[in-house]
């Protein structure tokens, strides 16, 4: 049973027989298009939805205004309606688009996904949730438009002397300025990205761990670079991203349910594209 309410069709027949029923008794009909009925149940949501804006519990002359205002309403919704003023209204066609689609989302299932159904989403979409690379390093940086041509030969002494100085070098006082901290600790490969380029990034997580090397080319320049530690990406444990796959998860499930309510609406009607003049034969298709 729970399969079946899960089928497409079953959502599209329930809405279906939804709109059928409004249409028959909150609708316009053609026996009621003069008549505008104001509930209880309608009155007892607009004191609900005054309580909760104001804090407070409408007067009677208050309710009375938001009973007017809604009839007023409703009386130019339906003339509005009846004049067409609601076709070709970008707008409109929009809201109208959003509500329907709001209904259909009303219908998907709703039950909880077992920890095998996590687990199987979790490895066939690791781009949303595996552990980025992560590495903490330091660099001497060496200017181009400081050194010109002598920038690269500049590095390569500086890396010498890193390599053979000893601990008596301090990397702080060589090369030159840089609107960049000098060290990163345990930061993020994309957050490398973000600040030295892709191509930087991808070289350093290449590099040797507990050496100096280089020279790295970035956007700026060159770098010397010592990398301290480097963390590999992995695939997490579900118990680690289980909220976030939860939310993936449902928000997949709801594309895919509106995607096939929306198909087993469109199979409904015949499309026919009329193309202006200026893209025939343009590759535009229908």
């Amino acid at each position: 049973m729970k399969q079946l309410f899960r089928e497409p069709l079953v959502h599209f027949l329930a809405l279906g027989a939804a709109l059928f029923i409004w249409n028959g008794v909150g609708g316009n009909g053609a026996g009621a298009q003069n008549q505008i009925v104001v509930t209880a149940g309608h009155v007892d949501r607009l004191i609900e939805g005054w309580t909760r804006t104001w804090q407070r519990p409408p007067t009677p002359q208050e309710v009375d205004g938001m009973i007017e205002d809604y009839v007023r309403e409703e009386v130019l919704y339906r003339e509005a309606m009846e004049m067409g003023l609601d076709e070709e209204d970008t707008i409109i066609r929009r809201r109208l688009r959003q509500k329907i689609e709001f209904l259909a989302e009303d219908l998907i299932e709703t039950t909880a996904p077992t920890d095998d159904q996590l687990q199987e989403y979790l490895v066939s979409h690791p781009e949303f949730f595996r552990v980025e690379p992560r590495v903490s390093f330091q660099h001497i940086y060496i200017s181009r438009d400081r050194r010109g041509e002598g920038a690269a030969a500049e590095a390569e002494r500086l890396l010498e002397v890193l390599r053979t100085g000893g601990a008596g070098i301090d990397p702080a006082e060589l090369g030159d300025p840089i609107p960049l901290q000098g060290a990163f600790e345990s930061i993020y490969q994309r957050d490398v990205v973000g600040f030295f380029g892709e191509g930087f990034a991808y070289a350093l997580m290449q590099t040797e761990v507990g050496r100096w090397t280089g020279p790295l080319e970035s956007g700026y320049g060159l770098h010397l670079v010592f990398v301290r530690e480097m963390v590999e990406g992995r695939m997490p444990e579900l118990a680690e991203v289980r909220e976030a796959v939860e939310r993936e998860g449902a928000a997949a499930r709801r594309r895919e349910s509106n995607e096939a309510f929306y198909q087993g609406l469109r199979d409904k009607y015949t499309v026919r594209v009329e193309l202006p003049s200026w893209a025939e034969g343009s590759g535009t298709s229908p």
